[in-house]
This record gives C-alpha cells, sequence and structure tokens, in this order.
C-alpha cells in the first residue's frame, strides 16, 4: 500500500484501525472530500475508503505449469468470461479452495477492475495471475508441461464427479462463458470435458458458482 484516501467530510477523521494500521506501515494519508475519493475510486460504494498499491505482479505460465515441489499445479483458465463481478467470484474460490494460479486470455475477456477487486474480496493479493495472447496455444503449452487440462462443459457425458485420480495430478479446469460456453479451439484441446450434473429444471449455473464448485471438488480428491 502506497497511500491511503479517507473521506473526511462528516468531520470523522476515518476508521481508527485502519489509520493506525497505516501508520505503523508507514504509510501517508491523505484526507479528502468523498466527492474527490468516490471519482478517484471508480467504483460503487468504496465506503469512505481509498488505498492506492502497486501494480499486480503478471505471472509467467510457465512457472504457473511448473507447480512447486509442495504443491503440484492446480491452475483455472477463463475462457470469455466479461462479467467482473464473476472474475472476482472466481478468484475467491480459487484462493479458498488452493489453487496455485488463474490464465486469463488478454482480449475479448474481463481482466482486474475495480469490480473484479472487489468481488475477490482480496483473493487478488494472493493468486497467482497469467495474461496469455491465447488460450488454445496456453492449453497446449499446459499439455505438454504436463498438465491434465479439464473442460467444463454443459454437454459433456462424464461428470465433475468422475474425474477420480485425475484430480490428484497437475490440472487445470477451463471455465467457459455464460451462454457460449467454451470456444471451439479450446474445447478441441482439453484432455477431457466434465460437465455438472443438474437435476433441477435449468441446464446450467453461474460461472463463478460453477467454478466454486469444480475447484472444490479437485482439492475434495487431494485430501489425504
Amino acid at each position: 500500500m502506497r497511500e491511503l484516501w479517507v473521506a473526511t467530510d462528516d468531520g470523522d477523521r476515518g476508521p481508527a484501525d485502519l489509520l493506525a494500521l497505516a501508520a505503523d506501515l508507514r504509510v501517508p494519508v491523505q484526507h479528502v472530500s468523498r466527492k474527490r475519493l468516490d471519482a478517484e475510486a471508480r467504483s460503487e460504494a468504496p465506503q469512505g475508503v481509498l488505498a492506492k498499491a502497486a501494480p499486480l505482479h503478471e505471472a509467467d505460465l510457465d512457472d504457473l505449469a511448473r507447480g512447486s515441489t509442495k504443491r503440484p499445479p492446480f491452475l483455472v483458465l477463463v475462457d470469455g468470461v466479461t462479467d467482473p463481478g464473476n472474475l472476482g467470484a472466481i478468484l475467491r474460490s480459487v484462493d479458498g479452495a488452493g489453487g496455485t494460479g488463474i490464465i486469463l486470455p488478454r482480449h475479448r475477456a474481463v481482466h482486474i477492475t475495480p469490480t473484479a477487486a472487489k468481488a475477490a474480496a482480496g483473493a487478488i493479493e494472493h493468486v497467482p495471475i497469467a495474461v496469455v495472447s491465447g488460450l488454445p496455444t496456453a492449453v497446449e503449452r499446459l499439455r505438454r508441461a504436463g498438465v491434465w487440462v479439464v473442460g467444463l462443459d454443459d454437454s459433456a457425458t462424464k461428470s465433475l464427479f468422475e474425474l477420480g485420480d485425475t484430480a490428484s495430478e497437475p490440472i487445470a479446469l477451463v471455465l467457459g462463458a455464460e451462454g457460449s460456453g467454451l470456444s471451439r479451439l479450446v474445447r478441441e484441446r482439453c484432455d477431457v470435458l466434465v460437465s455438472i450434473p443438474m437435476r433441477g429444471r435449468l441446464s446450467s449455473l453461474n460461472v463463478s458458482a460453477a467454478a466454486a464448485l469444480a475447484c472444490y471438488e479437485v482439492t475434495r480428491r487431494r485430501l489425504p
């Protein structure tokens, strides 16, 4: 955190705990009008506080594919998702389930925005994010590195809950956009396609809900 802005229009000096933390970290604090803070925040309901931080570090795809000696790769690829709230919720699930990174296409997809950051509830600070020029090529690179690529597709005959031992291997889950699903080239290059069984009248889940379910299924399979 490089600087903290606090709105003080009503005479309140700001949240005492945040001001104390800023003082401990020697972060400069600026007391500004709420109008100025809201304009700078570029998001809904900043709640009178704005922290300015360094740019996010962009992870390298090959580093994510290698993983570490302690944790095999557990990645999530996002194909064509354009809603920042969904991206933030996906990031939060990836972090909660112990995922090791997320991969986004550079074009025709949402990246980190104030709305995505808010929905992620801090996960953007902990989940490595790689941005690639093309997702189909990224899938091929992951496969060559020994990562199993599993696409979630509503039409797949195999269930997510039939992953078996594959979940314990280096794995990458691919999530498609709502409505259109996985793009053709990405679908064709996945090692396996799975679907989430739907027992009601609807045919699919919201992409962030599907991400949460799939991530925690991998985590469940990896439990000792």
